[in-house]
C-alpha cells in the first residue's frame, strides 16, 4: 500500500504504477466498506481519486485515502492482538472475515477453517511483528488479504479498536476482550489473573463460532434499510447461542437515522459443520414482525454448499444469485391476527345482516380412538383397475352407499358454506367408522370457487387434507364436462389439465355431466378421466317426467339411447343426477330398471329432497336395481339437500340389500354435523318444508335457496316468489324446455328475476319489435357457448337474442384455441408476484379474477382455513382465548385484550396475547372516516404504480407528464 496520497497528481500516478494497475483506493479514514473503490486504468485513476476524497470528507471529516495492491480473488484474514503497558503482546488467533457484500462483513468466523496449523502460526506471527514494531497497546486488528489462487497474504491495515466481531474470538478462546482491554489500560500485566488474559503459551483455541449480523436491511431491494415499529420479537436461546442486541425487543421503533443492526447472534461448537447447524437453527427460531430484516438471507448464505467448504471470496455474495432466492416468508401468526383483528373492528361481511347462531360452541368429535382405518373402496380400486372395479359393482348385493354432506348437502342448504376447519376434524372418523362407505362427494361444483371467493380457502389445501384423513375411501368430486368446475366452456386442453391435477390430488371417482346433457360435449372430460386411470361416472341429468304418459321429450327411449351413447364414449359407471328432485318412485323404477337392463353398466342414483319423497325414489330405484345411491347424514338431509342416509340404512337393514354400514356409527357422525349446522345458522334458507312446487319450475336443490336469495337481494320480497317461481317455468318453456342445472340454470334463473323485476311479459320476450337487453349469460346460451341443446334452439328467440350474431353449430371446445399453459402461469405469477403451483394454475384457469383476488387475500390474512369457524364469522369477545393450530404440532394459543379509540387516521389498534406474549395489530376501521387520510401506497397488482425504493427526499425528476417510458428508464433520484 501507499502512504496517503499527495495532491500532486504526477506523484500520485507514480505511486500507482508502482503498485501496477488495477488498484484499490481506499479511505484513511474509512470503515465498513465506505469509502473503497477499484481503480481499473490509469484513465480512471484523477477522477476517482477526486471523487474518493470528496466522499471521504463528507463521510469521515477527512479526506485522505491510500492505494493498495487489488487481489481479485481474495479472503480476508484478521488476527487479534492484545498488548500491555509493560511489553507483552499475545494474539488470540485469526478470524475469517471473506464473507462480505460489498467490502463489508456480513459472516465472521474463528477459527479460519481452511488453515493449516503452519499457515495459522505463520500468519498470527507476521501480526505479532507489527504490533511488536510499534509497541501495540490494547486490543486492536491486524487484517490480511490472503490470495485464493496462490495462498500469499498480503498486510492492509491495522485497526486500533475492538471490532464488531469480537465474539467469535471470545468464544474460541474463552477470553473477555471487552474486560481484558478495560484492565490493561487500567494497567493490568497479560499474565496475571486480573488481566483476563493468559500468557501466550496458554491461550488455546476451543471448537469453532460464527457471528451473523441481523439487520433491518431488505436483501430483496438492494439491502435498502427498512425502518418503522417491531410488533413482535422472539431471539433463540440454547447452548452454544450468544445474543448481543440493545434495540430489538417487542415495540422498538426503528429509525431510517441510525444503524440498522438489530442483533448479533454468535454459534459455538466443536465442529464447523455443527456450527453451521446450530446457526441455522438460532436463525429459524428468530422472530421479527413489523421491520424487514437480512435473516432469510443469512441463512440461505450460511446453508450453501460453498460456505459448508469455506470454498469463497469476498466476491462470494455478489458472485451467487441463487443466494437471493428466498423461500416466501409465511409470517402465519401476525397474518391471522391481521384477519381476527379486521372481523373484531369491522365484523366479516359473509354474515353481515344475517341471523347470529344462538350459541357458538365448539363441535364435539366422536368419542372414538382413531387407529388404522380398515381398508376400503379406494384399496378395492388400487387392486382392481376401474374396469374391473365396475364389474366388481355389479355383482354387490348390497346397496353402495355414497355420503354428500361435504359437497352437496352444504352447497344445497347453507349456499356452499361449509370450511374446511370444519370436514377436516371429522374426515379422519368418516375413514374409522365408516369404511364400507362407497364414496365421499366433497370436491367440485360449487365448492371450488366458493372456497377461493367468498371463504379465503384453496380448495386444492381441502382436497390434500381430505385424501391424507380418508386414504381408504373413494373421493368423489362433481365436474361440469367441458365447464369444468366453472361456468363456461374452456378449451380442451383446460379441461383435461384440471382433470389430471384432480386426480393427482387424490379425487377416486369423477361424476361428470353436461347442463344439457350433450354427449359430444363430454367426451374430452371422460377421456381426460379414463386417461388418469380413476372411475369415471358419466350422469345423465333428469328433466322432464316419466310417470306422465304424455312426455314427448324426455321420454325412456331418450334416456336409454342417451345411456348407449355414454357406455360407448367410455363411462365406468351411469350415473342419474336427480338435481332438482323431479324423479318420482314410479319414474325412478322405471328408468333404473330399463338402463339396467338395457345397458349394464352399475347405476348411481342421486336425487334431492325438495319435493318431500325423494327417499321413496331411491327406495324405488333400489327395488328396480341401482348399484349405489346418494343420501346426506341425518342432519343435513332433506329439503334441498339429499335423503336421510341413516334412514335409507335402516329401511334396508334386515333385506338381501342391506347396505352393511353400522347406522350407530352414521349416527356419531351425524351429531357432530348438528352441531357445526349451528355455526353456519347465518346461511340457513326461510324454507322450513318440502315443496311440491319443484313439480313446476324444476329448479335444481342448490338453486332453489340461492334464487330466492338473489330474488331479495333485488328487492323481491317472499310474497312476491311465486312470479319468480312462474317466470322461472315460463323462461324454460321459451327456451325450448332444457335441462336446467349449472351453468344452464344460472341462464333461466337470471331472465326469470329479469322479467319479474322489469315487468316483462313472455309474449314481450318473443316479440320482435319489443326491444330488450338480454342477461350476458342468456346471449351466451343461445349463442352456443355452452352446447347444443336437445332438439335445437327456438330459431325466433334466438334470432332475437343474438341480434344477427352467428352461433356456433359445433362443440365450443373444437372453435376455442388451446391455452398456453406456460404462458398462463407467467401471467398468474405477475399477478401474484411469486411462483405458482400446478394446483394454483388450474385454479387460475379456472377463475382468473376469484383466484388473484384469493392470493391478495391470502398473502393479507395467511391460511384462514384454520381458524375455528365462530372465530372466523364472529370474532372474539374481550378477554375470550381461543387455540388453533396452524401447523403438525403448531397451536396458536390467542386472547383478545382490548380495542383502542379509532385514530385521526381511521385505524384502530387491536391487543392480543399470542401464546402469553403480548401483540397488535393495527386494523382499518371502515365505520369511521379518518381525520387524517393515510398516505398512497403503490399497489403491487396496479402496473402504472411505481414504488420508491427507499424513504428519503426527491432531488430531481427526469420525466414529465406525457412522457412515453421504457424498463430501465430513470424517473426519480431519491
Amino acid at each position: 500500500a501507499t502512504p496517503p496520497l499527495p495532491r500532486d497528481q504526477a506523484e500520485v500516478l507514480r505511486l500507482a504504477r508502482e503498485i501496477g494497475f488495477p488498484v484499490m483506493l481506499k479511505a484513511s479514514w474509512g470503515g465498513g466498506g465506505r469509502g473503497m473503490r477499484i481503480v481499473e486504468k490509469e484513465a480512471d485513476l484523477e477522477e476517482m481519486v477526486a471523487t474518493a476524497r470528496r466522499e471521504a470528507k463528507a463521510a469521515f471529516g477527512n479526506d485522505e485515502v491510500y492505494l493498495e495492491k487489488l487481489v481479485r480473488r481474495a479472503r480476508h484474514i484478521e488476527v487479534q492482538l492484545l498488548g500491555d503497558a509493560y511489553g507483552t503482546l499475545v494474539h488470540l488467533f485469526e478470524r475469517d472475515c471473506t464473507v462480505q457484500r460489498r467490502n463489508q462483513k456480513v459472516i465472521e468466523r474463528a477459527p479460519a477453517t481452511f488453515f493449516t496449523e503452519e499457515q495459522r502460526e505463520a500468519l498470527c506471527e507476521e501480526a505479532l511483528k507489527i504490533g511488536r514494531a510499534v509497541n501495540y497497546l490494547n486490543a486492536g486488528t491486524v487484517e490480511f488479504l490472503q490470495d485464493a489462487d496462490t495462498g500469499k497474504f498480503y498486510f492492509i491495515e491495522v485497526n486500533p479498536r475492538i471490532q464488531v466481531e469480537h465474539t467469535v474470538t471470545e468464544a474460541v478462546t474463552g477470553i473477555d476482550i471487552v474486560r481484558a482491554q478495560i484492565r490493561i489500560a487500567e494497567g493490568a500485566r497479560i499474565g496475571a489473573p486480573d488481566s483476563g488474559v493468559p500468557e501466550q503459551k496458554d491461550i488455546r483455541l476451543y471448537g469453532y463460532a460464527m457471528q451473523c449480523r441481523v439487520t433491518t436491511e431488505d436483501p430483496e431491494n438492494n439491502f435498502i434499510p427498512d425502518y418503522g415499529r417491531i410488533t413482535a420479537y422472539r431471539s433463540p436461546a440454547g447452548f452454544g447461542i450468544r445474543l448481543d442486541a440493545g434495540t430489538a425487543y417487542s415495540g422498538a421503533i426503528i429509525t431510517r437515522y441510525y444503524d440498522s443492526l438489530l442483533v448479533k447472534v454468535t454459534a459455538w461448537s466443536p465442529t464447523p459443520h455443527e456450527t453451521i447447524a446450530r446457526m441455522h437453527r438460532a436463525l429459524w427460531e428468530f422472530r421479527v414482525r413489523g421491520v424487514v430484516t437480512n435473516l432469510r438471507f443469512l441463512d440461505q448464505l450460511i446453508m450453501h454448499p460453498q460456505f459448508a467448504s469455506a470454498e469463497y471470496t469476498t466476491k462470494f455474495i455478489d458472485q451467487t444469485p441463487e443466494l437471493f432466492r428466498f423461500p416466501r416468508k409465511r409470517d402465519r401468526a401476525t397474518r391471522l391476527l391481521n384477519f381476527i383483528g379486521d372481523v373484531i373492528v369491522n365484523g366479516n361481511p359473509e354474515v353481515k345482516g344475517r341471523p347470529r347462531p344462538a350459541r357458538l360452541t365448539a363441535p364435539r368429535l366422536p368419542k372414538v380412538p382413531l387407529g388404522k382405518p380398515t381398508p376400503g373402496t379406494k384399496q378395492k380400486l388400487d387392486e382392481l383397475g376401474p374396469e374391473k372395479f365396475a364389474n366388481w359393482m355389479l355383482e354387490q348385493r348390497r346397496v353402495l352407499l355414497t355420503d354428500t354432506t361435504m359437497r352437496d348437502a352444504h352447497q344445497s342448504l347453507l349456499a356452499t358454506r361449509f370450511r374446511t376447519y370444519d370436514m377436516k376434524a371429522i374426515a379422519p372418523y368418516y375413514a374409522q367408522l365408516l369404511p364400507d362407505l362407497f364414496s365421499v362427494e366433497c370436491w367440485g361444483g360449487a365448492t371450488f370457487d366458493v372456497a377461493m371467493r367468498f371463504l379465503g380457502e384453496c380448495p386444492w389445501e381441502r382436497l390434500h387434507d381430505f385424501r391424507e384423513a380418508m386414504p381408504n375411501l373413494l373421493l368423489q368430486m362433481l365436474l361440469r364436462s367441458a365447464n369444468g368446475v366453472g361456468y363456461t366452456n374452456y378449451p380442451d386442453n383446460v379441461v383435461q389439465y384440471f382433470v389430471q391435477r384432480a386426480a393427482e390430488s387424490g379425487i377416486d371417482l369423477f361424476r361428470v355431466f353436461d347442463s344439457l346433457n350433450w354427449v359430444e360435449n363430454m367426451r374430452v372430460a371422460i377421456d381426460a378421466v379414463r386417461g388418469t386411470g380413476k372411475l369415471c361416472e358419466a350422469a345423465i341429468c333428469y328433466t322432464g317426467n316419466l310417470s306422465d304418459p304424455n312426455e314427448k321429450k324426455y321420454d325412456l327411449k331418450y334416456y336409454v339411447e342417451l345411456a348407449r351413447q355414454l357406455k360407448k364414449a367410455g363411462a365406468h359407471i351411469l350415473g342419474i343426477k336427480d338435481m332438482a328432485g323431479l324423479c318420482q318412485p314410479r319414474a325412478a323404477y322405471t328408468l333404473v330398471k330399463a338402463l339396467k337392463e338395457e345397458v349394464g353398466m352399475p347405476v348411481h342414483f342421486h336425487t334431492h329432497d325438495t319435493s318431500g319423497i325423494a327417499a321413496a325414489s331411491v327406495l324405488a330405484a333400489i327395488a328396480a336395481g341401482a348399484d349405489a345411491v346418494d343420501g346426506a347424514m341425518d342432519a343435513m338431509s332433506g329439503l334441498t339437500s339429499q335423503p336421510n342416509l341413516g334412514s335409507i340404512v335402516e329401511s334396508l337393514r334386515y333385506g338381501e340389500r342391506d347396505t352393511g354400514i353400522n347406522a350407530e356409527n352414521l349416527r356419531a357422525l351425524s351429531g357432530y354435523w348438528e352441531q357445526v349446522r349451528h355455526c353456519y345458522a347465518a346461511f340457513e334458507s326461510d324454507l322450513r318444508s318440502g315443496a311440491s312446487e319443484v313439480y313446476v319450475h324444476g329448479m335444481p336443490g342448490g338453486q332453489f335457496t340461492n334464487l330466492r336469495e338473489q330474488a331479495r337481494a333485488l328487492g323481491i320480497d317472499d310474497a312476491r316468489w311465486p312470479e319468480v317461481a312462474r317466470a322461472y317455468a315460463k323462461v324454460n318453456e321459451l327456451f325450448g324446455d332444457i335441462v336446467k342445472v349449472t351453468p344452464t340454470s344460472k341462464v333461466v334463473g337470471d331472465m326469470a328475476l329479469m322479467m319479474v323485476t322489469s315487468g316483462l311479459t313472455a309474449e314481450q320476450v318473443l316479440d320482435p319489435n319489443t326491444e330488450i337487453a338480454f342477461p350476458e349469460s342468456v346471449v351466451s346460451f343461445f349463442r352456443g357457448d355452452l352446447g347444443q341443446p336437445y332438439g335445437g334452439f327456438p330459431k325466433a328467440l334466438q334470432k332475437k337474442v343474438l341480434k344477427g350474431a352467428k352461433p356456433l353449430s359445433a362443440r365450443p371446445g373444437e372453435v376455442l384455441p388451446p391455452t398456453d399453459l406456460e404462458k398462463a402461469r407467467s401471467e398468474a405469477e405477475s399477478k401474484t408476484w411469486r411462483e405458482i403451483t400446478d394446483d394454483e394454475l388450474a385454479a387460475y384457469l379456472m377463475y382468473p379474477k376469484v383466484f388473484i383476488d384469493y392470493m391478495q387475500r391470502r398473502l393479507d390474512y395467511g391460511r384462514v382455513s384454520v381458524l375455528p369457524t365462530p372465530l372466523f364469522f364472529y370474532g372474539m369477545e374481550p378477554g375470550e382465548e381461543i387455540s388453533f393450530d396452524i401447523d403438525r404440532g403448531k397451536t396458536l394459543i390467542v386472547r383478545f385484550v382490548a380495542t383502542s379509540e379509532a385514530y385521526d387516521d381511521g385505524t384502530r389498534t387491536v391487543f392480543f396475547e399470542l401464546n402469553g406474549q403480548p401483540r397488535s395489530v393495527k386494523v382499518p376501521d371502515r365505520t369511521h372516516v379518518a381525520v387524517k387520510p393515510p398516505r398512497r401506497k403503490a399497489d403491487p397488482g396496479n402496473p402504472t404504480h411505481v414504488g420508491a425504493p427507499m424513504p428519503g427526499t426527491i432531488a430531481t425528476v427526469a420525466v414529465t407528464q406525457g412522457a412515453k417510458v421504457a424498463r430501465g428508464d430513470v424517473l426519480i433520484t431519491i
